[in-house]
Formats: C-alpha cells, sequence, structure tokens
C-alpha cells in the first residue's frame, strides 16, 4: 500500500450512496459567511464524475432562474454534509455536456427502473 493511500484511507467517506451521471442529487454544503455557518442545499442533475479515491469529485448542473448554473463538490470534503439520489436518469455516456445546450423538458433524462 502507497503511503499516500494509507494517510487518505481513513478520510474516505462510507456514508455517501452510488452515483452515476444522469443522476437528480441533492447536496447540502456547508457554507460559512462571516461567523456563521449554514447549510446550503443544492440541487440537480449529476454531468460527471471525476476521480477516484480521496480526490473523488462530482459536478452538478442546474437551472436557476433561467440561467444554467455548474457547481463541483469534492465528495469527501468536510465542507460536504451530505447527498442523497432524488432520482436514478438513465445516461448513455460518462460526461454529459451536451444538457449545456438544453433549455427546459429538453435537458430532462429519462428516469431508470
Amino acid at each position: 500500500m502507497n503511503v499516500l493511500d494509507a494517510v487518505t484511507a481513513d478520510q474516505i467517506r462510507t456514508d455517501l450512496p452510488e452515483l452515476a451521471s444522469g443522476d437528480t442529487v441533492r447536496v447540502s454544503a456547508k457554507v460559512v459567511e462571516g461567523n456563521r455557518e449554514r447549510i446550503q442545499v443544492f440541487e440537480g442533475t449529476v454531468m460527471r464524475l471525476r476521480g477516484g479515491g480521496i480526490d473523488r469529485s462530482i459536478t452538478v448542473r442546474s437551472i436557476r432562474s433561467g440561467v444554467g448554473v455548474e457547481r463541483t463538490f469534492k465528495v469527501n470534503s468536510p465542507r460536504i454534509d451530505k447527498i442523497e439520489v432524488v432520482r436514478h436518469g438513465v445516461a448513455r455516456r460518462a460526461q454529459l455536456y451536451f444538457l449545456r445546450k438544453r433549455v427546459g423538458k429538453a435537458a430532462s433524462l429519462r428516469e431508470r427502473r
């Protein structure tokens, strides 16, 4: 086992659900404003999964006030309170960049059964 793997092994979270591209997720992230900390929920479609181990990250896309917003979250970060899967979508590719060109109903994916 690599030395880096041994150090990061206890920092990898095991309480997270299985994620895939196309899933609609609700990410609860801790946000610091001044000296206060609150939880901000970001809900959207998982566009891509990246990396493995401690470096794993997801990019989530949401439409806010008619504008597409993408946020990248480090999955194993202590700033992430929880991730819950709202629905599983059918995606035939790993990265769903084509969703950037689509608006409204065209940007939605079929649900996995």
